[in-house]
């Protein structure tokens, strides 16, 4: 008898669909951003325009991750892409990145998310980096461990998430008064829409996910569209509504000047008690999205180990524990380095934004070109989806790309400048690797 190869079924409905790409997008961000976004847009509706305006170019991201991960169905995702647009170098830089700055970054982003909302918790024992340095080095030794979290696991959490967001909407809608319309100043706040879109962006952040589940999904060509449809259009919702009452409870000007924004609006009206209610939610469901980072980010650095003999270290398998121990562990000391450096800055969180989205962007930008590559080099692979308006969609979302790469740069500070130097390392790093294997081929030849 012939041994089949396992491969994935199509058993995901497009309800299914719509649920995962909306519980991997609505993440902490949407407790911590809007403050950050408000201080940066000026006008009230600058601030509801700029979350609109982030689910119309994650929708135009999405259509074209979505040819590419029905035309190219791949574990590795944008790795796999593009490779095949550019080469192995390409995808190792990529690699890199996402081993050095993406992965770890966000780990750290998440983790001051988390550490902000502790010491809401625990006032005067807990401050900010302590709290994310507590959360990366337990939840990176928990994985090495092979502690696995399961399923049941992540609803609650996703339920605390989501309980959060309807408390803060409810609290926002129901029991604030109206306030006059607001305005910041920009020249006294430093108002710039590209920064508060980087902000806005970030926190839609995880939509591009969407790729690993195509070779699940029945009726993959109608359903991936309405998942992405009604999965964007559901985040676009919940965000508005987000918006719109924290505008109502705090105002524009108060907003701006919150480092735990959902916190000060429960707490302003039902006093340090919901304060602390909604606090523990955010913080629960940060330590959720870490572990789901630390976890994935590992697994992407395991492969690139295989993949490179220069990272040959990290392609090791822990059998006991059924762990990448290595890769998890310098995952952890490059994300406990970089908290470090976001107290060092004593603005963690929006160090840590900088520190990641231009080179986000950067790749994000190499793989929307990469549909036009492979469209021209592969014509006969089959599509089963195919960009509307082709190439105006991908046109667009390809200067969307080059617009946050120069505003991610422009408006940032010094963790825009480590990341930028931590992924021309990268560069670095793959020269001298090509050297040696160049000097070993011609000894070896001689």
């Amino acid at each position: 008898m012939e041994d089949k190869v396992a491969a994935p079924r199509k058993t995901l409905s497009a309800i299914d669909g719509i649920a995962v790409v909306v519980g991997i997008v609505v993440g902490t961000g949407i407790f911590k951003t809007p403050s950050l976004v408000a201080a940066n847009t000026g006008s009230e509706g600058a601030f509801l325009f700029a979350w609109f305006l982030g689910g119309i170019i994650s929708l135009i991201g999405a259509l074209c991750y979505a040819e590419l991960a029905m035309a190219y169905p791949h574990a590795g995702g944008d790795y796999h892409y593009l490779s095949r647009a550019f080469g192995r170098q390409v995808a190792f830089l990529f690699g890199w990145a996402r081993m050095s700055v993406i992965q770890p970054g966000s780990i750290a982003m998440l983790a001051f998310v988390f550490g902000d909302y502790l010491s809401q918790i625990l006032p005067g024992l807990i401050t900010p980096p302590l709290g994310a340095l507590l959360a990366v080095a337990a939840l990176t030794a928990i994985n090495v461990m092979g502690t696995q979290i399961g399923a049941w696991t992540q609803n609650i959490l996703t339920v605390a998430k989501v309980v959060g967001l309807l408390l803060v909407f409810l609290v926002g809608m129901a029991f604030a008064p109206s306030l006059p319309v607001q305005e910041i100043n920009p020249s006294s706040s430093h108002a710039s829409f590209g920064l508060a879109m980087v902000f806005v962006l970030l926190t839609f952040g995880g939509w591009n996910e969407a790729a690993y589940i195509s070779a699940e999904l029945r009726e993959g060509k109608h359903n991936m569209i309405r998942v992405l449809l009604w999965g964007l259009g559901i985040i676009t919702v919940l965000y508005f509504l987000a918006g719109l009452a924290y505008l109502k409870g705090l105002g524009l000007n108060a907003m701006s000047r919150s480092e735990v924004v959902a916190a000060d609006l429960l707490r302003q009206f039902l006093g340090e008690g919901g304060a602390r209610l909604v606090s523990f939610l955010i913080a629960f469901s940060a330590l959720g999205a870490i572990n789901a980072t630390i976890f994935t980010g590992a697994r992407t650095n395991y492969a690139l180990g295989r993949d490179f003999a220069l990272f040959s270290f990290l392609g090791r398998w822990k059998e006991k524990t059924n762990t990448p121990a290595n890769a998890l562990l310098l995952q952890g000391v490059i994300a406990a380095v970089l908290v470090f450096l976001g107290a060092l800055t004593r603005q963690g969180f929006v160090t840590m934004v900088e520190f990641t989205a231009p080179i986000f962007w950067l790749f994000f930008l190499l793989a929307g070109i990469s549909l036009f590559v492979l469209r021209r080099r592969e014509p006969g692979i089959p599509r089963p989806f195919r960009v509307p308006l082709y190439p105006l969609i991908p046109v667009l979302f390809c200067g969307t790309c080059l617009y946050m790469i120069r505003a991610s740069i422009a408006y940032t500070g010094i963790g825009a400048l480590v990341g930028l130097g931590v992924c021309f390392a990268g560069a670095v790093l793959l020269l001298l690797s090509r050297w040696a294997e160049n000097r070993r081929a011609r000894r070896e030849g001689a």
